[in-house]
């Protein structure tokens, strides 16, 4: 019996556990829909490897997902996306959506003075990704882009409400609240958590731009327009993890990032 597309899963992958934020964002919207997510935990993190390595897992974690079935990928990586989103999207039979371009239109709708921040790791930052992007649409903006190392740690430290982690993310933030900027793009999957502190240092009149939400709104939308939108059922669609490698922590580590408890793990080759 042939299955309709709409029952498909959707297929979501990261280099680590970050990408279950938008996991949780994509719940969120579509709670009918079922999800496959694929963590390459074994090969994280991708920020300190060459572009043509990053193309390579991508397609990797691309065909495994693909031999699923998917009706649509999310690559909820914001390296990923920068590095190999249009070489996926090229090969890919299904609809293939990022965090990047998401995250862009959104600090565009945002912005009233023309003035944008963008925070996120080493690896994204040098791509310019977001900032060449932000230009394309409009040249005359001012971008104000801060690598931002050391909060991934402290995120699976799960140091939220530490006082380190207050005085690092203000560091991070003083060049934005220095250039005026009125919108943040918080361009990586791990800044979902730190948030309600960004929001609280930079002040209530500073959009932050979350790149999971607007993510899984993109994805919402191409599901819409391509009539791949699974119809709403009795209960929430199930969400099964695959990870490259299983690291000390790692069940309590993704609760904490998708939000909700976790019945299984499995641990799967890719490549």
């Amino acid at each position: 019996m042939k299955i309709n597309p709409s029952e498909r899963p959707i297929g979501a992958f990261d280099s680590g556990l970050g990408g279950l934020t938008v996991v949780q964002a994509m719940r969120e919207l579509l709670p009918a829909e079922d999800i496959l997510y694929l963590g390459d935990t074994a090969r994280v993190p991708y920020g300190n490897k060459s572009p043509e390595t990053i193309v390579r897992y991508a397609r990797e974690n691309m065909a495994y997902l693909r031999s699923h079935e998917v009706k649509a990928v999310v690559v909820a990586c914001n390296t990923a996306s920068a590095h190999a989103l249009a070489v996926l999207e090229k090969e890919s039979d299904v609809p293939v959506i990022g965090v990047i371009a998401p995250g862009v239109q959104a600090a565009l709708s945002a912005t009233r003075n023309r003035r944008i921040g963008i925070i996120g790791t080493q690896g994204t930052i040098q791509s310019e990704a977001y900032q060449n992007l932000l230009r394309q649409s409009q040249p005359e903006l001012v971008i104000t882009a801060v690598a931002a190392p050391l909060l991934v740690s402290l995120v699976e430290e799960d140091w939220l409400s530490h006082p380190a982690t207050h005085l690092i993310l203000e560091e991070y933030l003083a060049p934005m609240k220095a250039a005026r900027v009125d919108a943040v793009v918080l361009a990586c999957t791990h800044y979902p958590l730190l948030k309600s502190l960004a929001q609280r240092i930079l002040g209530p009149e500073v959009v932050l731009v979350d790149s999971a939400q607007n993510a899984a709104a993109a994805l919402a939308r191409k599901l819409e327009g391509s009539q791949l939108k699974r119809a709403p059922r009795s209960g929430t669609g199930q969400i099964t993890i695959y990870a490259t490698d299983l690291p000390t922590q790692f069940s309590r580590l993704a609760e904490r990032f998708l939000g909700e408890k976790i019945k299984a793990i499995h641990q799967v080759a890719v490549g």
